[in-house]
């Protein structure tokens, strides 16, 4: 890797990670909206500006070769706060059971528990899984969705059913990537290459 490049990849003043975090601020406003006012329109606009920003992040990344370090941290972040965020909302609004909730904090909870292990063993966060990815994609689409079946009418009728449909899913994929991140920490732990190197979290 060039210095130049070595450079780029460490900056942290850049319009992506920018744009990240812009998204970790509207995290306590989104959940305002939901708990306070139950200002629930508002809170759905909290949620799509975070989606499109967090596409845009990654576009403008490699758009202009802006990608880095934080970047690549911020980013994740900022879609589990948002999870958790409207996870305890939703559970707090009696919109989905304290259950469901559990077992999607819990997966992170574990995964989280075991990073300080693969850190001491001197490598970084396991590389993102496509299952995460896929997980993430359909929790963030059955939130919103589940806000807008609590209410009455047409719209509210079809949401619904889509809503739990994109949560089961969302659900059950969440919780095998986070098996699937188990096995490849175990795997690295009983089986440490000679130079370790840090990947994408």
């Amino acid at each position: 890797m060039t210095d130049t490049a070595s450079a780029g990849t460490d900056r942290i003043w850049t319009v992506p990670n920018a744009l990240s975090v812009l998204r970790l601020f509207g995290v306590p406003l989104f959940l305002w909206l939901l708990l306070g006012p139950h200002a629930d329109g508002w809170a759905l606009v909290v949620l799509a500006v975070s989606g499109f920003t967090d596409w845009l992040d990654g576009v403008l990344a490699r758009l202009l070769n802006q990608t880095s370090r934080i970047g690549a941290l911020l980013d994740p972040l900022a879609d589990r706060l948002y999870i958790l965020a409207t996870l305890v909302g939703l559970v707090l609004r009696h919109v989905i059971p304290w259950w469901l909730g559990a077992l999607i904090v819990g997966r992170d909870v574990v995964v989280g528990a075991v990073l300080p292990r693969l850190r001491k063993a001197g490598y970084g966060p396991p590389e993102v899984h496509y299952l995460g990815k896929a997980a993430t994609f359909c929790l963030l689409y059955a939130f919103p969705l589940l806000l807008l079946g609590t209410y009455h009418g047409t719209t509210a009728d079809i949401a619904r059913p889509i809503a739990w449909a994109f949560t089961v899913w969302g659900t059950s994929l969440y919780l095998w990537s986070g098996v699937v991140y188990l096995h490849q920490i175990a795997g690295l732990l009983r089986n440490p290459v000679r130079r370790p190197s840090e990947v994408r979290p």
